[in-house]
């Protein structure tokens, strides 16, 4: 059984060929498979929000090679992605003479892995070594009659990452794996095609930044987008070629495992490109491409946006805000105890609701991969219907950052040994150092301040001075909304948790950050990490300051705190004592959505993920001189010589 160490609360010191062939490739695909989460350090931690990776219930570590003669599996087609496809379906055929329940099918990419003597394991085996874990798994019975026939079929779905694939029967249970039979490679037709367009706002207001995922190194093609502005609603007439930089990581980017063991697997490389110079609300086509030196062009598909308003500027602006949302598999594979149910629920109605928001703010918690890197190519494809059409910002939570003496603020295993660095480079955000994961966005009316629950926010750090700055530098009457947005609860919430502590909140969350939240009046401050809903009064110092509960106008006196957390991953429990400050909560997945209609009148609502419905909302209704009164601990002080 996987170890799984409680986690640290305190913040950190520092800041079908022949059977021959396939037992080949099974000795090379398990015996070299020395690694796994049975000894892999805490994925989870001791906060508001537990959750075990499922793939780290693989002890692939205790895996034999046991080939049976009547054991096989099959996949069909062959070949993926004949017509351009990033995801298909794949049946995959199996059965032997005696099947058991605990049976089951792993996906393994690269199909065929390479023995080496430098695989950096921490517990002893014998060579060779297999340094990758299956990117998805799924139990034989999963196929009904599986027990009773001794055969089964089930189909998978497949997303083009780069390699080919092989699928392995395993006996024996996820605890004590055997491998009995093994099936011959499938691959996608290009296995470099660049896929899963990411959009982000830039430090510009008229800039648009895409960032997407390939197998093409920049000495193989030069990346680029090919863009236009869009005429009378059909296609760019004219197309310009905005070049694209790119990166990539390596195993020894990472901190620890299992991100540098078991579950380390090539990332491919990551590319972004900037689109400048943007008509405000002008809507734009694009498409990704790589030039390859013969001149010809291997492009992805084509997608559209919409450019983002002028800082100020009055039209209607809609906004998603949620966290926590991790991944799922619409196959049924890689379920563990329900580890993120509402995943998929989410994700199919933001698409479904795509023309109702223009941008979407995901703050924190994403894959959720905990050091298991193919799952961050999973999350990409998840969301694409999204990303390549919408802005996707993005904020660094503890799955994503933390890990012991790595400079982060707690001192927590919760990012499997990822450090962030996954984070930082599948997603673009306009930060003046990736490493330090805070950033401001204008957007028309809303100012967004982004900052890092996961580095030190008190006063005299470098992210306090952003915070102040970010809050202190908008033009109110231009852009009235403004908005605070960290991943851990830095605010209120009443977690059953939090409320064992006292606090209501992360330790030390607010008490450097009220001040400045009442002194530069911000509207509303989100938060996850906490896998539910909740919204309080507008509060300062854990006080109501108005009896009002929907809707709200007059004198900006308090900042009302949302937790929006239930974007997907399993659910937090509240305390039983409802505080007085606490107006909704909600222990069910959904999401939140700002409307700006304009400079007086904002609309709150948040809606459950399952039927896309509104269950809780408010509205402000606000002019400029409600914003400059002054309140308790928000002004300046005053003088009254003439």
């Amino acid at each position: 059984m996987p170890f799984i160490r409680p986690a640290s609360r305190q913040p950190s010191n520092s800041n079908a060929a022949t059977m021959g062939r396939a037992a080949a490739m099974a000795v090379a695909l398990l015996v070299a498979v020395v690694a796994s989460a049975a000894t892999l350090p805490g994925t989870a931690s001791a906060s508001p929000a537990e959750g075990i990776q499922p793939l780290s219930k693989i002890a692939v570590h205790k895996a034999t090679v046991e080939m049976q003669p009547s054991a096989y599996v099959q996949a069909t087609p062959s070949l993926l992605g004949e017509q351009g496809e990033d995801t298909e379906w794949v049946t995959v055929k199996y059965g032997w003479t005696y099947p058991s329940d605990d049976d089951w099918i792993g996906v393994f990419s690269p199909s065929e892995f390479n023995s080496s003597a430098t695989c950096p394991n921490p517990w002893p085996a014998e060579e060779p070594y297999l340094c990758t874990a299956p990117i998805k798994y799924q139990y034989a019975n999963y196929s009904a009659n599986y027990i009773y026939w001794g055969k089964g079929s089930i189909r998978l779905q497949l997303i083009n990452q780069r390699s080919d694939f092989s699928f392995a029967l395993f006996t024996g249970g996820l605890h004590n794996p055997k491998l009995i039979a093994v099936s011959e490679p499938i691959s996608f037709k290009n296995p470099k095609a660049p896929v899963f367009p990411r959009l982000a706002l830039g430090r510009s207001h008229d800039e648009m930044t895409v960032t997407w995922t390939s197998g093409y190194d920049i000495s193989e093609a030069y990346p680029f987008v090919e863009w236009g502005a869009s005429v009378g609603g059909g296609a760019a007439r004219q197309t310009a070629r905005a070049p694209a930089g790119t990166l990539t990581f390596s195993r020894g980017s990472m901190c620890g495992e299992p991100a540098r063991t078991v579950g380390w697997r090539d990332p491919g490389f990551i590319h972004t490109a900037f689109l400048r110079d943007l008509w405000p609300n002008k809507e734009y086509h694009y498409r990704i491409g790589h030039e390859l030196p013969d001149g010809s062009v291997v492009w992805g598909k084509p997608y559209s946006f919409r450019a983002p308003p002028s800082p100020g500027q009055q039209s209607l602006q809609r906004v998603i805000v949620f966290g926590d949302m991790g991944k799922a598999e619409r196959d049924g594979s890689n379920e563990y105890a329900a580890y993120q149910p509402g995943s998929l629920n989410t994700t199919d109605r933001l698409i479904e609701e795509l023309d109702g928001y223009d941008a979407v703010f995901h703050i924190g918690d994403m894959p959720y991969a905990n050091g298991y890197i193919s799952q961050w190519d999973q999350f990409t494809a998840q969301v694409a219907s999204i990303t390549a059409r919408r802005p996707y910002m993005v904020a660094s939570g503890n799955h994503e950052r933390d890990w012991p003496d790595t400079a982060a603020f707690w001192d927590v295993e919760d990012s499997g040994g990822e450090c962030g660095v996954p984070a930082e480079t599948y997603y673009y955000y306009p930060a003046e150092n990736r490493a330090s994961f805070w950033y401001k966005v204008d957007y028309g009316m809303f100012r967004f301040c982004v900052a890092d629950s996961e580095h030190d926010w008190r006063a005299g750090t470098p992210q306090y001075e952003f915070i102040e700055h970010c809050l202190s530098t908008v033009d109110r009457k231009h852009q009235p909304w403004l908005i605070f947005a960290a991943h851990r609860v830095l605010g209120y919430s009443s977690n059953a948790w939090y409320a064992g502590e006292g606090s209501f909140e992360e330790p030390e969350g607010r008490e450097n950050l009220q001040k400045l939240w009442q002194k530069y009046r911000v509207d509303i401050a989100y938060f996850g990490h906490v896998h539910n809903y909740e919204r309080t009064c507008p509060m300062y110092q854990s006080q109501c300051m108005t009896s009002e509960k929907s809707h709200y106008s007059g004198t900006m006196n308090g900042t009302i705190f949302v937790v929006a957390g239930g974007g997907g991953c399993h659910l937090s429990d509240y305390t039983t004592a409802i505080p007085k400050w606490s107006i909704y909560r909600d222990h069910d997945f959904g999401f939140t959505k700002l409307t700006a209609f304009n400079h007086s009148t904002l609309l709150f609502e948040y809606k459950k993920s399952s039927d896309g419905k509104v269950y809780d909302s408010f509205t402000i209704h606000r002019d400029y001189r409600d914003v400059l009164r002054c309140v308790h601990d928000s002004c300046f002080p005053t003088t009254l010589a003439t």
